[in-house]
């Protein structure tokens, strides 16, 4: 669900092409049947991964540039329509492992996209969509000025500001869009510490079985919370062209959010299993994730060894 400034078609392999607003627009991509990626063997064989990285300079811009009014004023520029009926307020312990993911997109217009710190070697790496960091099919088309907020909610950060370093994605998604997930590599904060060390960390299950209740969270731009405070949904997870898919109205802003497994809402923990990706309909009823496998896995372990 991150945002162009135009046109938002993203993806015409699925049912759904996206979704886009006059203006600043947040998209979540559609489905792409298990039968669209076999074109991507050539450039998977050479590295299933693709990484791009910031300059501390970029970094250091992008902390100047998320100020407190430009973060209201991306907020007030979108309203996707009403939120739920199936998407309801977060109401449990604050999280704060999950948070708002801020950037300028290949476009030029100011966005944002859901985030989640997940536990790794370096203490430094989150997880998100791939749509969020990149245009699917388009190398060059990369996002920027790209911060990591933990715990944001109705203005407020905190646990302060990440600047986002290095993003991992999957080959395929640079080369034919599918496999639609990131992980991000963020600097410690204004006081040294990393990421995880600050907010906690959410594990992730890696070649889990698809089934079992599951929450998707998100800071959707649907009113009246306009990406303001997280919204979650809750479903039975069930295997839908070539992905995993759950009851779900959340829309634009929500992309990237988790996907947890075995959570409960009084300690804000669980098992990470996928995040969101896409959606049914332009009024959704379906949000549709990545089963997180062997290529996730790749990606993961890039971010969180570098």
């Amino acid at each position: 669900m991150s945002e162009t400034s135009t046109s938002a078609i993203r993806r015409l392999r699925g049912r759904v092409a996206g979704l886009a607003v006059t203006g600043t627009a947040l998209v979540l991509a559609a489905p792409v049947p298990a039968t669209a990626a076999a074109g991507q063997s050539l450039a998977a064989a050479a590295d299933p991964v693709s990484v791009m990285k910031y300059t501390a300079k970029e970094r250091k811009d992008a902390l100047a540039y998320w100020t407190s009014a430009r973060i209201k004023a991306v907020g007030e520029s979108v309203d996707l329509g009403p939120t739920g009926p199936k998407a309801k307020p977060y109401r449990g312990t604050a999280l704060k492992t999950m948070g708002r993911l801020f950037f300028v997109n290949s476009r030029g217009a100011d966005t944002w996209c859901t985030a989640t710190a997940v536990k790794s070697a370096n203490r430094s790496a989150a997880l998100t969509a791939a749509h969020c960091v990149r245009l699917g099919s388009s190398p060059g088309n990369t996002n920027t000025a790209m911060v990591f907020v933990p715990g944001y909610h109705k203005g407020k950060k905190p646990h302060g500001t990440f600047a986002v370093r290095a993003v991992a994605t999957p080959r395929t998604w640079e080369t034919d869009s599918t496999r639609d997930m990131a992980a991000l590599v963020v600097d410690a904060d204004k006081n040294g510490k990393k990421l995880t060390d600050v907010v906690g960390g959410q594990p992730i299950a890696f070649n889990r079985a698809v089934g079992g209740t599951v929450s998707a969270l998100g800071y959707s731009a649907t009113r009246p919370q306009l990406g303001e405070e997280l919204l979650r949904c809750v479903g039975t997870a069930k295997k839908e062209h070539g992905m995993q898919a759950i009851p779900c109205d959340m829309t634009g802003g929500s992309s990237g959010g988790p996907w947890l497994a075995d959570f409960d809402t009084t300690t804000g923990k669980g098992v990470l299993v996928s995040v969101n990706a896409s959606l049914d309909a332009l009024a959704p009823t379906k949000m549709y994730g990545e089963v997180l496998g062997a290529t996730e896995k790749k990606v993961f372990d890039r971010a969180q060894n570098s």
